[in-house]
């Protein structure tokens, strides 16, 4: 058996195509250093996959017990973070109000997915700020009044104003799946089987609110709102080809 150089290279997960009389296949590995200790130790597997699809594994991002790993958000008038019966619970404040993390994660080709409840307050109740390439942006959902979805921001411009603006009745105490996929020069997202967002970002200015600055590289931020999180996994992407400018809308690959 041949192992080749690596397909996916990561800051926390390896994958080598390897090359054999009888096919052909992946060797994974998760790079230790990069993986909370005692929730996810180092792993190295051997999978057969068909050619099409992504085949990364999911990386839990948070452990469902405490927040080891992420820090309160510094706003200034936040509400407490707390995980209670393994959701992560971001309660309302006077005006923001989350957690971030500084773990080594990827930058691009990538996919984030995680459930979102509005529990109380009526503004947006899940805002992610995230990294593509060597820029950041915020993803909001059910803003500007409860409603109002989209990217924060492109070329200078909020999510209520741009190109990816969509509206959404929410109702208190309903989970929504969300799914982000970042790539190098595009960024895709769903709510439920619904997508919200289908943007080209090349040439385009790529920026968050100043307010949302220290939800930077990656954290989870709400509005005068009670917020929970769940199921939230991140996975690494293959780089897309150039026959392969959109993500596969498997709704098996959503669940």
């Amino acid at each position: 058996i041949t192992i080749e150089r690596p397909i996916d290279d990561s800051p926390f997960y390896q994958r080598f195509r390897l090359q054999g009389g009888d096919g052909w296949g992946w060797l994974e590995r998760v790079i230790p250093d990069a993986v909370d200790p005692g929730w996810m130790r180092p792993l190295v597997q051997m999978r057969v996959h068909k050619m099409s699809g992504s085949n990364s594994f999911w990386l839990p991002l948070f452990n469902g017990k405490n927040l080891d790993g992420w820090k309160v958000t510094n706003f200034g008038g936040e509400g407490d973070v707390l995980v209670e019966n393994g959701d992560v619970v971001i309660t309302q404040g006077a005006d923001l109000s989350g957690i971030h993390t500084e773990k080594k994660l990827p930058k691009s080709n990538y996919e984030v997915q995680f459930e979102a409840q509005r529990e109380a307050g009526g503004d947006f109740f899940a805002g992610l700020t995230f990294p593509i390439r060597d820029n950041f942006c915020s993803l909001i959902i059910g803003g500007w009044g409860g409603g109002v979805c989209g990217i924060s921001s492109l070329d200078g411009m909020d999510a209520s104003e741009n190109d990816t603006t969509s509206y959404q009745q929410f109702y208190k105490g309903r989970w929504y799946r969300i799914r982000l996929v970042v790539r190098d020069n595009h960024i895709n997202a769903w709510i439920d089987d619904n997508q919200i967002v289908d943007v080209d970002t090349k040439d385009r200015r790529i920026g968050v609110r100043f307010e949302v600055e220290r939800s930077k590289p990656f954290g989870f931020a709400t509005y005068a709102t009670t917020g929970r999180i769940r199921k939230a996994r991140i996975r690494s992407l293959p780089a897309e080809s150039a026959a392969e400018k959109k993500p596969s809308t498997d709704k098996s690959e959503q669940n």
